[in-house]
């Protein structure tokens, strides 16, 4: 059985090895052109979120911000009523005093308190006021917070819908890709796949055109080209390492 094997083996031609590798890479270019499709939405989904976080968290800190502030506020009416109370004590205490001395010190302690009032008033004002911009700061964030929300439930339908447009092709094509990656030598299959992960657009075989490389677009020599056409063996562009095939066998509409 072993024997059977590896004769079966043996009779694969460098043309087909080539011709496998190439459907190979047609269907992974397949694969990575519909997750390019995805690819956008993914980034726009998730930028939304971040937004949107980001938001919530600013939206948290102004309410907190106004929180505190009309916190301020009621401490300061508290300190007012406090001090009124104060000068109704001091009033009746001047009805009661026996010479001007006492009288004097009454008096000041009543102004003291009246400045009290006009401080916390001021302060008041300024809290009002920040009250108010903080306000108007989570409004316009809550409205953006609302239409980013929808933004986001737009693109996620969006790619929900593409997700699920796709997924029975995509499962097709990994079923292809795998069962073509499984004819395919391990040393070839590792090289194809070292070379694919450091090429841009995913490109690991490429055919010649125009005298030259499809993948970096140098020219090939003439000897090279009769080398790749007659499949004596694999080659590789020695400017970029992609796996070389012929126009034909690349294009076999072409050759009918």
């Amino acid at each position: 059985m072993a024997t059977k094997k590896s004769t079966e083996t043996a009779q694969i031609t460098v043309e087909d090895k080539l011709r496998a590798l190439y459907q190979l890479q047609e269907t992974d270019s397949k694969i990575d052109e519909i997750k390019r499709l995805h690819g956008e939405l993914p980034l726009e989904v998730k930028d939304l979120e971040d937004e949107l976080a980001g938001l919530q968290t600013r939206i948290e800190k102004i309410q907190a911000e106004i929180t505190q502030r009309k916190e301020d506020v009621a401490a300061k009416k508290s300190e007012i009523k406090d001090a009124q109370n104060q000068i109704k004590k001091y009033e009746q205490q001047q009805m009661e005093v026996r010479n001007n001395r006492e009288y004097e010190a009454i008096t000041k302690e009543m102004e003291f308190q009246k400045l009290e009032i006009e401080l916390c008033e001021k302060r008041i004002r300024e809290y009002t006021f920040d009250i108010e911009n903080k306000t108007a700061l989570l409004d316009s964030a809550q409205s953006k917070y609302e239409e980013r929300s929808i933004d986001l439930k737009q693109k996620q339908n969006e790619l929900d819908e593409i997700v699920a447009e796709t997924k029975k092709e995509i499962e097709d094509l990994t079923a292809k890709s795998e069962e073509l990656a499984s004819v395919i030598e391990a040393r070839l299959l590792t090289a194809y796949k070292r070379i694919r992960s450091n090429a841009r657009n995913g490109l690991a075989v490429v055919s010649v055109a125009r005298d030259a490389c499809g993948g970096c677009f140098n020219k090939i020599p003439p000897q090279r080209q009769l080398d790749i056409r007659t499949y004596k063996k694999i080659i590789v562009c020695e400017y970029c390492g992609r796996i070389l095939i012929d126009n034909e066998l690349g294009n076999p509409a072409q050759s009918e």
